[in-house]
């Protein structure tokens, strides 16, 4: 649900020295003024939204300092809005949801990564894992590692965040490599202050024009350009990204009393780890804790030098890694292993689950494994216990469409149909018609991706003895013009939009087969023409 930010745009407008308050999503709008950005798109999606309900209140300010502002049709789109940045010294941003967005979005990033950057390049990512996502469970720092992108995990703090935003420009231009930021959805909405700095226009923009194109052979992605540019990633870009990282310090060490025990953490992670602690007994309540913490605001890639100086001297130090693979687990190993640091024992997903979001509950249950403190959990249990007796059995309540929504009557005549006609395959497409899947209408076999609708029908199709039907939203349908062959245009019910859907609805119901509804089709087109309307094109 879009959200209006007309009134705190204005603090967008902030000056040298003045303090912010408010929302992650807008101090991040606001780095990237200060950052000198030259342009900006997105596709709407959580858990950064907002980033594009910002932008698009603040037009009056980003035209000003001459800023684009492009609402893009996907996730695709917006990422090859960062090829301007492949020639041109502009520093450019985008966001989107992954890593559904990652997924659409991989071509575009895989080609920019590859040719590389001259203007700092940032994607804005909100990281949908866990219990409150809507997608496949998977992370963004596969897609870091497969292109080598590098991949900055905030601590959830306003001053580190925009930090890490303003540097994100930085390092990305350093080592002529795209950067991700990755935001939780308890880091997009935390609210705090900083001091700001004064916006900056950028160097090149819709106001300072680009005279001349440029043209540069190697940064084109065929061979054997490809070969050298696998190359310069590297053998240049990848140390020039840790010599960044350890010069400009952008992951903290926390120092603790117990130094004989260490906790690495990602920096998304970091608020869950010293909470933990603190109901432990082990942090006060302004975060000094006496376990040493080394917190990875930069995931991917690695600095060898700082993991081995923070492991050396320990007996044991907990890897708190959200979500599978263990990258950073097995990292750790390799790097200790290597390095011939020897007698550190290196716990991670043996004291915390292999899967799933790391909630407080979670992060404190494993702490108090890792520190010998089981004990600690014995009261968490029983109180929830306690509250399951007293409550009973909750009735399970799906999600499903908003009041009003016009998907319900279409799934509803759906049902009608399915009287007569017997139960239909349904392809399903990206989008939130994905709830005709639910009670209680449990319609739709398979969802395969953006736009593919189409696509995952054309196997099922001739196999199946009644018609399939395919369900897209707009969106998905209009990239799917271009994918799909002509000559199946019939074959399928295309629900375009509400209206459509039911007519092909009661066509289907009707039983006409192929060469019927073509000749119904033709003799419409001919009755239209000879009363002077306009032909309807395909």
């Amino acid at each position: 649900m879009e959200r209006s930010f007309k009134q705190e745009v204005a603090k967008l407008k902030l000056g040298e020295g003045e303090t912010f308050h408010g929302e992650a999503i807008l101090a991040v709008t606001k780095a990237l003024l200060q950052s000198g950005v030259s342009y900006v798109g997105g596709y709407q999606g959580a858990p950064v939204s907002h980033v594009m309900d910002v932008l698009n209140d603040a037009r009056d300010i980003l035209d000003e300092l001459g800023v684009h502002v492009e609402t893009n049709a996907n996730e695709a789109g917006a990422a090859a809005m960062l090829g301007a940045s492949i020639n041109y010294p502009m520093r450019g941003a985008v966001a989107f949801k992954s890593t559904v967005g990652t997924n659409v979005a991989s071509d575009a990033l895989s080609n920019l990564a590859s040719a590389g950057v001259k203007g700092g390049a940032l994607l804005v990512l909100g990281e949908d894992y866990g219990e409150g996502s809507s997608i496949i469970q998977e992370r963004t720092h596969a897609f870091a590692m497969k292109s080598q992108i590098w991949l900055l995990d905030p601590r959830p703090n306003l001053p580190k965040i925009v930090e890490l935003v303003e540097k994100g420009f930085e390092l990305s231009e350093a080592s002529s490599t795209p950067v991700m930021l990755e935001l939780r959805i308890r880091a997009c909405h935390v609210q705090g202050s900083f001091r700001t700095r004064s916006n900056q226009r950028p160097r090149l923009s819709k106001r300072t024009l680009i005279e001349n194109p440029d043209f540069d052979y190697s940064r084109i992605c065929l061979p054997p350009a490809t070969y050298a540019q696998e190359k310069h990633k590297i053998d240049v870009r990848w140390p020039a990204a840790v010599k960044f990282i350890r010069e400009h310090e952008l992951n903290e060490m926390f120092p603790g009393e117990m130094s004989e025990t260490g906790i690495i953490c990602q920096g998304g992670l970091y608020n869950a780890v010293i909470r933990a602690l603190q109901s432990l007994g082990l942090a006060d309540a302004f975060g000094a804790a006496k376990v040493p913490i080394y917190c990875m605001n930069v995931t991917y890639p690695m600095v060898p030098e700082e993991i081995t100086a923070f492991c050396a001297g320990k007996r044991e130090v907990l890897i708190v890694e959200e979500g599978q693979p263990a990258y950073l687990e097995e990292a750790v190993l390799a790097t200790l292993r290597r390095q011939d640091i020897n007698g550190v024992r290196v716990h991670g997903k043996d004291v915390l689950p292999l899967a799933g979001e790391y909630t407080g509950e979670v992060v404190f249950t494993g702490l108090s494994r890792f520190l010998g403190r089981d004990a600690a959990v014995a009261p968490i249990k029983s109180l929830k216990e306690k509250a399951a007796q007293l409550l009973g059995a909750l009735p399970q309540r799906p999600p499903g469409f908003c009041v009003g929504c016009p998907e319900r009557p279409v799934f509803s005549a759906m049902k009608i149909l399915e009287r007569e006609t017997g139960k239909f395959h349904l392809s399903a497409d990206i989008g939130c018609h994905l709830f005709s899947t639910l009670p209680p209408f449990n319609i739709g076999n398979t969802v395969l991706g953006y736009g593919l609708g189409l696509a995952s029908n054309s196997a099922v199709h001739p196999a199946m003895a009644r018609r399939t039907v395919t369900m897209m939203g707009d969106g998905g349908f209009c990239l799917q013009q271009e994918r799909r062959h002509p000559r199946h245009h019939e074959e399928r019910l295309q629900l375009r939009d509400r209206h459509a859907g039911a007519a092909l609805l009661a066509a289907a119901q009707r039983g006409e087969g192929r060469h019927q509804h073509r000749a119904r089709a033709r003799g419409r087109r001919r009755r239209l023409g000879q009363d002077g309307g306009q032909l309807p094109g395909r």
